[in-house]
């Protein structure tokens, strides 16, 4: 067993604007210092049901090489895990995968829903048949996030591997049918698009389809990559095709012509990490050299592997090549309540507030948006 190690806490940092709009999930009590231990336990669980995929897509690590021995999570995994979360009021079930790959993805849906979790998960679409659309919205899940990265079929195939929008626009149209039909007002559905120098002009046209087929949000989404490692960055994921931090006149165009949009047909256009784009884009122009410290995440929220491993952040995974040392620890060889608060959460918390955290943060609102 690990020594324990002694750690100086921290002072609680103040409220920053990045934070300031955060579902209150995210966030810590008021007066809580964001030290090496804590005393609360996460609220905020993201639980990878599978980390199986049917697309090959070019800003995905998991297209180029393996992270972990392909798996699906059982319901009675699911429920394992999930159990040893008691104060969890928001889950988010996806990683490196496509959850409706997970068959009892719906019962772990119910599950949760029992016990009032908030649900939520990012999917790219392409399996949204009529019978995955019945089994979501009667499932109680409150909000399914769809990932298109083109407006265009050609841009769509480029980036995603396959010619499949159609299909995804099929699919949309008929969840909001399926709604109307069952007279539900959930799940809240959004498209998300990763915006690279490819498919920046078609952010537009993305909200004109937002429009069409009966979705009220549209987010602008980070594309992460191995920043600073050149001979390890893959596919699209690079630096030439990143947007933040680049041509940001033309950036400041389309976002003008979005917004516009947004106001004329009614579609809500906004930022992942709960920003609005404009501040999203404009992150790396500020002062701040440590940007990496607003993040809350190692203090809030936990994430799950499909093969138990809890690693720091969802974003982690695709923010670095060393993929071992964002293992925190093994959720089916631990139970979390020991995990939570040993020498590899502590450490990182502590590095985390300092000029020198992991490599994955260190380029969180530098190289991509916070």
């Amino acid at each position: 067993m690990s020594q324990p190690i002694t750690l100086t806490p921290i002072s609680p940092s103040p409220v920053l604007p990045e934070q300031m709009f955060l579902p209150d999930a995210y966030r810590l009590p008021a007066g809580t210092p964001r030290g090496p231990v804590m005393t609360t336990t996460p609220t905020v669980v993201f639980i990878e049901v599978t980390n199986r995929c049917n697309l090959l897509c070019e800003t995905c690590p998991r297209t180029f090489f393996t992270r972990e021995p392909l798996r699906s999570l059982t319901f009675d995994e699911f429920r394992a895990i999930a159990d040893q979360f008691p104060a969890m009021r928001r889950a988010v079930l996806h990683g490196i995968g496509e959850p409706l790959l997970n068959r009892e993805l719906p019962r772990m849906i119910g599950y949760l829903k029992e016990r009032g979790v908030e649900v939520l998960f990012n999917s790219n679409g392409t399996l949204l048949t009529p019978a995955w659309q019945e089994a979501l919205v009667r499932s109680g899940l409150d909000e399914y996030r769809c990932s298109i990265d083109g407006a265009r079929p050609e841009t769509f195939a480029r980036i995603r591997g396959a010619d499949l929008l159609g299909k995804v626009v099929a699919g949309l149209t008929g969840l909001a049918a399926t709604k109307a039909r069952l007279g539900a007002a959930v799940p809240r559905v959004s498209i998300w698009c990763v915006a690279t120098t490819e498919n920046l002009a078609e952010l537009p046209d993305l909200v004109r389809l937002a429009a069409q087929v009966g979705v009220p949000e549209v987010y602008l989404q980070r594309m992460v990559y191995f920043a600073g490692q050149p001979a390890a960055q893959y596919g699209m994921a690079r630096d030439d095709l990143a947007i933040f931090g680049g041509d940001h006149v033309r950036q400041e165009q389309v976002i003008a012509e979005c917004e516009a949009l947004s106001t004329e047909l009614g579609i809500a256009f906004r930022a992942s990490g709960a920003r609005d784009p404009r501040d999203s884009l404009a992150a790396q122009r500020g002062a701040d050299a440590t940007p990496w410290q607003a993040c809350m995440r190692p203090w809030t929220t936990a994430y799950v592997t499909a093969n138990g491993n809890c690693l720091p952040c969802c974003i982690s995974p695709f923010a670095t090549d060393d993929y071992n040392s964002l293992i925190l620890g093994n959720l089916f060889e631990t139970p979390f309540a020991e995990l939570w608060n040993a020498a590899p959460y502590r450490a990182f918390r502590t590095a985390l507030l300092s000029a020198r955290p992991h490599g994955a943060c260190a380029s969180c609102g530098v190289f991509w948006s916070l």
